[in-house]
């Protein structure tokens, strides 16, 4: 796999004001993204306009070893597997069982709204919600003669 190391964005600072926090941000999500491994699998899916879904393949985890948090608009999906006492004899070991750490950066406004496993899929289920204050509004225009 090729590893990108920095992004050049200098073209989009010509048209913008005050984005340069965004920018440094993309710049460090496709760094973490080249050095970031796929285990485990995942999905991100768009539900409807401000509705999204992680999902993420947590098989063989159990209740006491995954755990789901949100600071400061990251994310953090952790699965530390507890050692069995006494350990199994593996004839054939095809599952991987390792811990994991797993991190997504959230939008402005985005809430998760629950999480849960199923079938060996844990769901994390999150909502954009926009106050009034930041919806879109019109400006009366006044004209003076």
């Amino acid at each position: 796999m090729t590893k990108i190391t920095s992004f050049d964005l200098t073209p989009f600072y010509r048209n913008t004001v005050g984005m340069d926090r965004l920018f440094d941000r993309i710049t460090q999500q496709i760094d973490a993204a080249a050095n970031a491994g796929n285990y485990p699998p995942y999905n991100i899916e768009r539900v409807a306009e401000n509705l999204y879904d992680i999902v993420i393949a947590v098989a063989g985890f159990g209740e006491d070893e995954v755990t789901v948090e949100v600071e400061a608009n990251q994310l953090t999906v952790r699965g530390e597997k507890v050692p069995q006492d006494p350990a199994p004899e593996y004839l054939h070991r095809g599952l991987a069982f390792r811990d994991f750490e797993r991190k997504f950066t959230l939008a402005e406004h985005m809430e998760v709204i629950k999480a849960e496993v199923k079938n060996g899929l844990l769901l994390i289920q999150l909502e954009r919600v926009i106050p009034e204050e930041k919806k879109p509004r019109k400006i009366a225009i006044s004209y003076q003669q």
